[in-house]
């Protein structure tokens, strides 16, 4: 330390960085932590970016093990070389999440089935319930092939697997199968309980959703999750961010399908079709089609059953030819039209979101 007049001490040695004494371990630990609960890929990479040691250490296997799905959550648009880089050395990294985004992505979007195929089935053997559903999707399909590549009894096998972890759109799939005979021998009854767990799961997320967000009450929430049966409670059903990018690749143009080749008509879902006439047609307007029976549950609820256009067309075909004609074809349409709600999934629905809510009130009324 030198001294001079008029001034004050000066240190001679103020280049320590502390940073550079913690060890690799903790700075590992803390990137771990980081991965796993970033809200975006931005938020992670921009720490990457903020020195090489963190570059070099937040490329580590044990970080990009842990990376959560929003971390994953690629956007269409910012899709490159880089971010199918990322997602490669995740994957290498054994991380079971982005096996299935990339999966999808290189399935639909890069037009690399097999490879694409192959990427989920690692993450489906490991419990991944979105990419068991995903695969029992393209067996009921024979996505990626042809027709004959169909296997029913593979597809419901794949199907049950997820519902039984929990997936909701897999529970809503495999009570549709069960009602219908398709790929499982048919049981109505089983189909129905199967579509009323799915129903009350829904809606336990969505009342999980809102308590959260309006009271911020723990005890409500937690009293929630309780509603629908499950251990922790269930995910808040929302597009799922795979869903997303296939969504936005297809819609921006970057690829454009072939001629006859359809996307699924519910807007969460994002999967096109991989030749002609795979996906199923609505059966009574035919302007709509579907990936899936749970695609189409879901779209019937959300605007479809607004939009099923013929039975409505009827009524005024018949009140052009005369009023009392018109009232009578009226009235047997609208029970036509009763009876498809019914056999789309309205009434489960209606029934047992009375049941949980009434359930859910009974109980915060004892509290």
């Amino acid at each position: 330390m030198t001294t001079h007049l008029n001034k004050k001490p000066r240190l001679e040695n103020l280049t320590v960085n502390l940073f550079d004494d913690l060890p690799d371990d903790l700075v590992i630990s803390i990137l771990q932590k980081l991965s796993s609960s970033a809200s975006s890929p931005a938020d992670f990479l921009t720490v990457l970016f903020t020195c090489k040691r963190l570059n070099r250490l937040g490329l580590h296997p044990l970080v990009l093990s842990r990376a959560g799905t929003q971390t994953l959550a690629v956007t269409a648009a910012k899709w490159s070389d880089s971010a199918h880089k990322f997602l490669r050395l995740c994957v290498n990294a054994g991380n079971i999440d982005a096996c299935y985004a990339l999966g999808m992505i290189r399935f639909y979007c890069l037009q690399n089935p097999v490879s694409g195929a192959s990427l989920m089935a690692r993450a489906a053997i490991k419990s991944h319930a979105p990419a068991l559903y995903s695969l029992s999707v393209i067996q009921f399909n024979g996505s990626g092939g042809t027709k004959s590549d169909k296997n029913l009894r593979a597809g419901v096998a794949l199907c049950a697997r997820s519902a039984y972890l929990g997936h909701v759109d897999a529970l809503r799939e495999l009570g549709h199968c069960l009602q219908d005979g398709y790929g499982v021998s048919r049981d109505v009854s089983e189909g129905r309980r199967v579509l009323i767990q799915a129903n009350a799961r829904e809606l336990a997320c969505s009342l999980r959703a809102y308590l959260s967000h309006k009271s911020g009450n723990e005890k409500l929430t937690d009293l929630a999750c309780s509603v629908g049966g499950g251990v922790g409670g269930v995910p808040v059903q929302e597009i799922h961010p795979v869903n997303r990018f296939l969504k936005d690749w297809f819609d921006s143009g970057r690829v454009v399908l072939l001629d006859g080749l359809r996307m699924c008509s519910h807007g969460g879902c994002g999967r096109p079709e991989t030749r002609w006439h795979e996906f199923r047609r609505c059966s009574v307007c035919g302007k709509v089609n579907y990936c899936s029976r749970g695609c189409q549950a879901l779209d019937w609820r959300a605007k479809h059953k607004m939009e099923c256009a013929p039975l409505d067309l009827l009524v005024a075909e018949a009140a052009a030819i005369g009023d009392g004609d018109g009232e009578v074809v009226e009235v047997e349409n609208h029970a036509a039209r009763n009876r498809w709600m019914g056999h789309i999934y309205d009434i489960p629905s209606c029934c047992s979101s009375f049941f949980w809510l009434g359930q859910f009130l009974g109980r915060l009324l004892v509290l």
